[in-house]
């Protein structure tokens, strides 16, 4: 399978899909997926844009809206993850991940799929530590402080990916582990970026969490951007394993912001799926519970406690959630335009509009009823006395896009018929019998962190001339001559060298309990501290 691997998209998606057409014309393949690693500004209109923690003047629409409204069409099965710029509340629609635009996949907060039997997890946002500990508080309108708290990592998100077994694949990050640097050159990447050297000589470059995460899961690949440049490293395991890391730079002319690689597949069909993954939806289920929509930390279940603290799944309770999906893991093609496309033509300024409403996503709604588990933002609306809003907007998008059943499950199709809704985004494929969707919000399936109620929340905190095209072998154990396979400066750059101008370029849930809306809050947990110092990570401002 031909990836492709992209540092900061920026919004950038034309100039990125031209460089793969270009980069397919040159060397005569076919990339099969795309991986963006953060800092994808899927943002569709100009209401998103004011969600996004950036200077007014760096406010750009770019090209993302149009691939939103169906004016364009991903050419190439597109994953990616948050970063630190970021329609925000776009984002926080799909905690759990969803199609942002057709054949453009988010993974949401965190998670894991598989294409083709290899398995692709991630995790978004950055690290602060300040707000490593805290719930899933904030939803738009954002204040200035909850603009930026809404894209930094949390805890349960990082304890969810370490439950994982077997290892994945590959795995994203937008910031780098904390330490890779001295798996690589990094006198190279003192002289290229000067104002890391004091970071990386106290070796607080980077994100700890995602170090934990290195170190515990060792996947043979991780991608991350964030810093703007190209950094390699190999990272040998004590186990044998080795991990290839390579962070990418961001989309601009002459910079080294993506790269291809080769990776074998054990799924030999030839036809490109996206499934979800079991062990992932059966840890998601299992640690529901855990969810915390509060601002103050919390910490999750550990060792020397009465609770269970190991959620890998075990055979039966993954049976279970496969019976809940009628042994039917493909990832529906359920894209759906609740807001309104960016319209060059109206004329309309950013000094025109404001911040948009937290809207619910459909996407997530039929999720979260089908996997039995809470929506984030839901939770976090209701506990506040906020209104869920449903969207009005009635799409009209002016192209039909529509899955074609007799061939690639995943392929798209444009027909002819413009004046068709394009939200015809279906299937046909069993469906498990399953309650309507509730108009109103189910209640919540899961038990609080905390004996704070929702009246303590504090209100103020709601308000590449050079790319390169390379052959990764598979990682081997206890490789004697690491070099052999793989260039720690370059990622065996043998291959040749590609230069493109990118100038050019209802009332029921799924298991059938009746809600009643007017039960009183949920029962509040409190976990004890005996965890704190696990957690007490260095803040990183």
């Amino acid at each position: 399978m031909k990836i492709a691997v992209e540092g900061c998209a920026h919004g950038e998606l034309e100039k990125i899909y031209d460089l793969v057409e270009s980069i397919q014309n040159q060397e005569g393949y076919q990339i099969d997926l795309l991986i963006c690693c953060g800092d994808f500004q899927s943002t569709r209109n100009l209401e998103d844009l004011q969600c996004m923690a950036v200077p007014k003047k760096h406010l750009d629409i770019c090209t993302f809206y149009k691939y939103y409204s169906g004016e364009k069409i991903a050419p190439v099965l597109t994953l990616f993850i948050g970063g630190n710029h970021e329609a925000s509340n776009y984002l926080q629609e799909l905690p759990y991940g969803g199609w942002v635009a057709p054949n453009i996949y988010y993974l949401g907060y965190a998670g894991v799929v598989n294409i083709n039997g290899i398995r692709i997890g991630g995790i978004s946002g950055i690290y602060k530590g300040h707000d490593y500990l805290k719930g899933r508080y904030e939803f738009s309108p954002y204040n200035e402080t909850t603009k930026r708290s809404v894209y930094h990592i949390r805890q349960i998100d990082v304890f969810r990916l370490k439950q994982l077994t077997p290892k994945v694949d590959i795995l994203l990050s937008h910031d780098w582990p904390r330490g890779v640097t001295n798996y690589g050159n990094k006198n190279q990447l003192i002289r290229f970026k000067p104002a890391f050297r004091e970071e990386v000589e106290e070796n607080k470059l980077g994100s700890p969490p995602c170090e934990d995460l290195l170190m515990n899961l060792k996947p043979p690949y991780w991608f991350s951007a964030h810093l703007h440049c190209k950094f390699s490293a190999l990272i040998p395991h004590e186990s044998g394993e080795i991990t290839r890391f390579l962070a990418l730079d961001k989309c601009l002319p002459k910079r080294r912001f993506l790269q291809v690689l080769d990776l074998e597949t054990k799924d030999e069909s030839g036809k490109l799926e996206l499934n979800y993954d079991l062990e992932w939806l059966t840890i998601l289920h299992l640690t529901n519970h855990l969810i915390s929509i509060r601002g103050s930390n919390g910490y999750m279940p550990g060792e020397g406690g009465s609770e269970r603290f190991n959620f890998t799944p075990t055979e039966d309770e993954k049976k279970v959630v496969l019976e809940r999906f009628c042994n039917d893991l493909r990832i529906p093609q359920n894209f759906t335009r609740i807001a309104e496309p960016y319209n060059p033509a109206a004329g309309i300024g950013l000094d025109f509009v404001d911040q948009p409403k937290a809207y619910i996503n459909p996407q997530t709604t039929d999720f979260c009823d089908k996997l039995n588990i809470d929506d984030p933002l839901r939770l976090a609306m209701l506990m506040t006395g906020h209104t869920l809003i449903t969207s009005t907007y009635v799409d009209q998008g002016p192209l039909n896009v529509s899955i074609n059943s007799d061939k690639n499950h995943g392929e798209l199709v444009l027909d002819d018929d413009s004046s068709s809704n394009g939200d015809d985004l279906t299937e046909e494929v069993p469906l498990c019998t399953r309650a309507p969707l509730a108009s109103v919000l189910p209640k919540p399936k899961w038990r609080h962190d905390s004996s704070t109620d929702a009246s303590t929340l504090d209100d103020s905190s709601l308000s590449t001339s050079n790319r390169s095209v390379l052959s990764l072998p598979t990682p081997q154990k206890q490789d004697s001559n690491l070099s052999d396979n793989f260039t720690i400066d370059e990622l065996n750059l043998s291959s040749p060298k590609i230069s493109v101008d990118t100038k050019t370029g209802g009332t029921q849930p799924v298991d059938g309990n009746k809600v009643d809306c007017t039960e009183e809050k949920p029962p509040m947990k409190k976990f004890k501290r005996r965890n704190e110092a696990i957690y007490a990570k260095e803040d990183s401002d």
